[in-house]
């Protein structure tokens, strides 16, 4: 049956506020992507746009003014890109007579809309994971190093995540002459990262010899050992065997990879960072996904929807470096 149109939707913002409340929306939490690549919002689903080489962000030019004369004036050559933003949904039904079961344990409804929403957000944080953790787009001794130590919480004493961490910071400084701000890892790397002798020491050093226990290291913390803004870590999971097959449950964010990037701080397109994502509003969508309900009388159910319209896009891949074998596999 075809889609009903938009006219015949009725969007649900009562819904999308009440989804906050569900505790199982903290697995959501550790969702990252959108940190690692902050939202653009733009005027049209697709277009062009000028990027501006990294080099001649750094250009030297002359400042200096005669009298009666003109100042320098910059003259930007930019290169052509692109984006297309493509609508994102899930829906999931809602039987008249299974509510009227159920009404009396949960709101069947709310439960619909946090899995329609939780399909869309999932999804996007699968695209930019495999997006960014990408050893065919870092490749070349520039952009990714593959670390000799594991990381690995077996052999305490032998990784050197601060030197690799460090290292990974001046191949991104000596590419674009930015520092980058963030060190984007997995949840299971970062449990790893806090029981390493390094980590250790260094933050016993800092603490007035004070013992530091797993549990005390936090994100924060641990940025400031690497001396970054930023220490983003992905905890989503999802099941990656075929439907219908024994669940397959699978890390969204690689235990392989650590990504050292200078992630966007600001809207402003002409940042130099990493990522972005760009999204086009004027469909009705949301970021966080727009939630909306139409009636299906021939299945006699309300229908909840999830949508949103967005592009997950490498801006600058010389603002990142890729570190591989950080874990053992």
């Amino acid at each position: 049956m075809p889609s009903p149109s938009s006219a015949l939707s009725t969007l649900r913002p009562d819904l999308a506020s009440s989804l906050e409340e569900f505790d199982l929306l903290a697995d959501r939490q550790n969702f990252i992507g959108i940190k690692a690549a902050p939202v653009i919002e733009v005027g049209k689903a697709s277009g062009t746009f000028g990027r501006i080489p990294i080099e001649q962000l750094l250009q030297r030019r002359e400042t200096r003014r005669a009298p009666g004369g003109g100042y320098s004036r910059g003259s930007w050559t930019f290169e052509p890109d692109s984006y297309a933003c493509q609508e994102h949904g899930a829906e999931e039904p809602v039987d008249d007579r299974d509510e009227a079961m159920y009404r009396d344990y949960f709101d069947a409804e709310l439960i619909a809309a946090q899995r329609a929403l939780d399909a869309v957000l999932r999804e996007q944080e699968i695209r930019l994971a495999t997006m960014l953790f990408n050893a065919t787009t870092w490749t070349g001794a520039g952009l990714t190093t593959a670390v000799t130590l594991e990381w690995d919480a077996n052999d305490t004493a032998a990784a050197i995540p601060i030197h690799d961490v460090e290292g990974a910071v001046r191949k991104v400084w000596d590419a674009t002459g930015l520092w980058p701000n963030a060190l984007i890892i997995n949840r299971n790397v970062f449990r790893n990262l806090r029981n390493l002798d390094q980590i250790v020491d260094r933050i016993e050093a800092s603490g007035a010899g004070q013992a530091a226990k797993p549990g005390d290291i936090t994100p924060q913390i641990l940025a400031r050992v690497f001396d970054l803004d930023y220490v983003l870590i992905g905890g989503g999971a999802y099941n990656s065997a075929k439907e219908g097959q024994t669940a397959v449950v699978s890390k969204i964010w690689s235990d392989e990879y650590a990504m050292v990037a200078r992630v966007a701080t600001t809207s402003d397109p002409k940042e130099p960072c990493v990522a972005r994502i760009f999204h086009w509003a004027e469909d009705g969508s949301e970021i966080g996904g727009t939630i909306e309900t139409y009636r299906e009388e021939q299945t006699r159910s309300d229908i909840v929807r999830a949508r949103n319209d967005c592009d997950e896009k490498v801006m600058y891949v010389e603002c990142a470096h890729l570190l591989s074998n950080v874990t053992i596999i």
